[in-house]
Parts: structure tokens; C-alpha cells; sequence
């Protein structure tokens, strides 16, 4: 499976490791987040490195589905469910300001756009009751939506709230020109570099890598979800993979942003493929390694376009993993015990573009000592009980999935004969979980057990990856990690 936006030949140019170097600020990943905040703090003349363990946009950036929206299918709703109507417009405010900054860098570096109209709608009848709650959430929160048909649509639909004007982007053109102003900021752009813990001490912070120590006065964690465990966080989001597919369509493709409220989501939105208009297809989304065949999640997608849009030809299809935040609003700023040196930014609720923007903003102001009121806001909310009960419900199902794949691989050994190509499977030898896979004629053997906090991860068979249902963490075939809280890869068997 390959991104649209990864799709290209040309890469952001890096930097080697230096051990031992000491930084301001050390941003670890190079997504959205990581580069804006490393721009925003170069340009204020502070010394700033990424550590990126991949390459750049490797995770959700280059594979989200790049909608720069402040509508945002029910997200309004939701967080008015949990808080109140100032952390609702604060959360509005900083969105707003994140999209700004956002399409004014496009704008600013001849970075091709779109504005186009966004669209939450129902497509089907059981959606008509969460469009109106949208409606009136946006209202309350000072979004000047309006209700609309969604008559563009080539299939039924039951009403929809309507934004004028929000933007799409190719999200890997705006990390390509980050990473060229970071290095000419000089700031140090390095990949391949996995870290494996931060240790802070009064002073600031020592970065433990896979090549080395750096040391650094702050770090920002701008992984996705943080990967050290000190604030629980990964108690508070919950990792959601969906799927994005490219396609392209002979008839006319519709022209605004959508985004359904009922399930399955579907997400339509045009891009740009080697100069054609192409129609990106997103939806079916699930919580990671959960679900038993998330191929046929892809395989459902392209089924559903090529009904709804006749003559539809696939051209690509991947994704992405993002962390739904248990109170609907992203966790950002200082990292509980992390002496004030050491900056998260997680649970952005698969809208990625104007939160990552937002929370760059936030983190580059904590550091710098700037005063944002939507910020503080936000950074100092209260939670309505319901919040807490959704919480609680999220948890007791991540120990549901616990118990059931430790069951599962204690119930079955681990066969002897090599799985068909592409397939993988989970079953017990020598008393333990162990997984075997056989991908592109190779056969690896792995423990099965997730080196985060122990869940039994399961087969992927979209990604040919082993993931874990419990926090999200990823790996390859051979136990390499992908992505996630995980720090150390799987233990090989083989």
C-alpha cells in the first residue's frame, strides 16, 4: 500500500548524527508537528534538531487525507459533550489560527492549495440527528456554517452542515519546504534515528538513541502518541487506523471536502496525480489491531467508489493511524514529570492538519514564553463526567483485547508449516505467544508479544504488519517497529 503523497522522488535533504551535541531543542519526529514547531523555534534563533527514526512524513503526515478544515465531520458536538462552551471556542480559536498559519505558509512558499467548501452530511437517515447537533454545536461555538443538500453527491444523502472556503494541500510539498527552511534556519534535520528514552535532569534533558546520546534545554514529542509513559497518555487516546484509496474517475468528481456522521465513514475530497484531477476515497475506519482483515476494509472502499462512481480506477491505496482523544480535545504542552523540559502533542482525532499547526503554536510559545489565551484555555480545561465515563469504557475494552489474544495464543500452537504468502498468524510456542509471517517469500519468527506493555499483537494483512490492539504500536514482519509507544522492536525467534 502507497500513499498518494509519498508517491515522488524527491526526499527533504538531511543530516548526519552527531553524538553527544547539544541543542535548545530537540524535536523527535518530523511530521507535521515536529517541523512547524522546529521552524517556529529556529526562526526565534534557538538551536533546534529533529530525530526522525523513519523518514520524513513516514507516519500519519504522509498518509493522512490532508483536509485543512475547521469543520470537522462532528468534532464540535463531541467536545461540547465533554466541556464548555470557552474550551469549545478555545478549541475553535486554535484550530483557526493553526489552519491560518497553515495555508499563509503555502501561500508564502508557492505551495499549491485548493480552497474548497467542507461538508459533515448524512448519508443515511440514522445520520440526520448528529448534522443538526453539528449544526447547532458550530453555531454555539461561533462557526458560521450553514445548512446545505449535498446535492453534488451521486448517491442519497439526508442533509448536511456546510463551511465555504477550507483548504486541501499535498501535506509531503509543506514538509519539503519545512525541512529546507529548518536546515537553512540551521537547524539539523536527521532520519533513521530512533529514540529510545529521554532523561531529564535539572538542567534539561539527555536523548538516549539507537546511535547515541544528544542532550537538549527541551524536547518536543511529536510522534503521534508520546512515547514515554510518565502521563498515561496512552490511557487517554485511543489509536484509530483508517483507510484512504485514489481513483481515477471518467465523470465529473465532486468539488467540496465530505464527510459523513454515520458508519461507515466515508471521506471524499479531488487531488492532484501526475497532473489529473484524481478522487481520494477515505473511511472504514477501526481500532488498531482489532480488526480481523483490515484488507477488507480496502477491498469494501474500493467496492462502495466503484458503485457510487462508475468506471473508477484505483491508483493507489494506504493508512493512517491517528489517536482519538477521550475527551475530543488534544492533549498538548509539558509532559507531566517531565521537569518542565519536555513537550507532548497527541490525540488530534484524525484532524492532524489545523491541530498540528495548532499545537505547534502552543509548544513554540510555551518555550519561548509567549501568551496564547486559546492555549491556556485548553491547557487548563475541566472535563464533564461523561468524558471520564467514555474513558473508562475505552480502557475496559483495550483489557478486553488483552485478554483475548493472550487467550487466543494460548489455545493454539504455533503451526509448523510456513504461512501462504502474505499471511500471517499468532499461536503459542514454548509456553509463549510467538508470531510467524511469510511476506515476499520470507519467513520470520517473532515473539508476539508488544515490547510496550506487553499486548498480543495480531496480523495486518492490508500492511503485511504485526499491531498491537492495545496502545497502537506497529512492526514489520521482522519485528521492526513502525510506529507507536513501542521503543524496542519485537524479539526475533528465528
Amino acid at each position: 500500500m502507497t500513499s498518494l503523497w509519498l508517491d515522488r522522488v524527491d526526499r527533504a535533504e538531511t543530516d548526519p548524527f552527531v553524538p553527544d551535541m547539544h541543542y535548545d531543542d530537540l524535536v523527535v519526529g518530523a511530521g507535521l508537528t515536529g517541523l512547524i514547531s522546529a521552524v517556529l523555534l529556529a526562526r526565534a534563533g534557538r538551536r533546534v534538531g529533529v530525530l526522525e527514526a523513519r523518514f520524513v512524513g513516514a507516519v500519519t503526515t504522509g498518509h493522512t487525507t490532508a483536509k485543512v478544515s475547521l469543520l470537522q465531520g462532528s468534532q464540535y458536538s463531541a467536545v461540547l459533550s465533554a466541556h464548555s462552551e470557552d474550551v469549545g471556542r478555545a478549541y475553535l480559536q486554535g484550530n483557526r489560527e493553526g489552519q491560518f498559519w497553515l495555508l499563509r505558509y503555502c501561500a508564502d512558499h508557492g505551495l499549491p492549495y485548493e480552497q474548497r467548501d467542507a461538508f459533515t452530511y448524512a448519508g443515511a437517515e440514522s445520520g440526520v440527528g448528529a448534522v443538526r447537533r453539528e449544526f447547532e454545536a458550530c453555531q454555539r461555538v461561533g462557526l458560521d456554517v450553514a445548512l446545505d443538500d449535498a446535492g453534488e453527491l451521486p448517491y442519497p444523502t439526508y442533509g448536511a452542515v456546510k463551511l465555504a472556503d477550507q483548504g486541501q494541500i499535498d501535506p509531503m510539498d509543506v514538509l519539503l519546504a519545512l525541512a529546507r527552511e529548518l536546515r537553512g534556519l540551521r537547524g539539523t534535520l536527521v532520519e533513521k534515528v530512533r529514540v529510545r528514552d529521554v532523561d531529564v535532569k535539572k538542567s534539561g534533558a539527555t536523548v538516549i538513541t539507537d546511535h547515541g546520546n544528544v542532550t537538549a534545554e527541551n524536547v518536543v514529542l511529536a510522534t503521534g502518541i508520546p512515547f514515554l509513559d510518565r502521563g498515561l497518555y496512552f490511557a487517554k487516546v485511543t489509536p484509530q487506523r483508517s483507510y484512504a484509496l485514489a481513483f481515477r474517475v471518467p465523470s465529473a468528481i465532486p468539488r467540496g471536502m465530505y464527510l459523513s456522521t454515520d458508519s461507515p465513514t466515508r471521506s471524499l475530497r479531488t487531488a492532484t496525480y501526475q497532473g489529473e484531477e484524481v478522487l481520494l476515497v477515505g473511511g472504514n475506519g477501526h481500532e488498531v489491531g482489532r480488526h480481523p482483515s483490515p484488507q477488507s476494509m480496502v477491498d469494501d472502499l474500493t467496492a462502495w467508489t466503484e458503485q457510487h462512481f462508475p468506471g473508477a480506477v484505483r491508483t493507489h491505496a494506504w493508512s493512517a493511524q491517528d489517536y482519538q482523544s477521550h475527551n475530543h480535545v488534544p492533549f498538548v504542552g509539558r509532559l507531566p514529570r517531565g521537569g518542565g523540559h519536555v513537550y507532548v502533542a497527541t490525540g488530534y482525532s484524525k484532524w492532524g492538519m489545523t491541530n498540528a499547526a495548532m499545537a505547534s503554536l502552543q509548544i513554540s510559545g510555551q518555550i519561548l514564553g509567549e501568551h496564547l489565551k486559546w492555549a491556556d484555555v485548553l491547557e487548563s480545561r475541566l472535563s464533564k463526567p461523561l468524558s471520564a465515563v467514555q474513558a473508562v469504557q475505552a480502557n475496559a475494552e483495550m483489557g478486553a483485547a488483552a485478554l483475548r489474544g493472550w487467550t487466543a495464543a494460548e489455545l493454539h500452537s504455533l503451526p509448523d508449516q510456513v504461512p501462504g504468502e502474505g499471511a500471517g498468524v499468532v499461536g503459542r510456542r514454548q509456553l509463549r505467544p510467538a508470531a510467524m509471517s511469510n511476506v515476499d517469500g520470507r519467513t520470520c519468527t517473532v515473539s508476539a508479544v508488544c515490547t510496550h506493555l506487553g499486548g498480543v499483537v495480531g496480523w495486518n494483512d492490508a500492511e503485511k504488519s504485526w499491531d498491537c490492539p492495545l496502545h497502537g504500536s506497529r512492526f514489520a514482519p521482522d519485528g521492526t517497529i513502525l510506529e507507536g509507544p513501542a521503543t524496542q522492536p519485537l524479539h526475533r525467534l528465528d
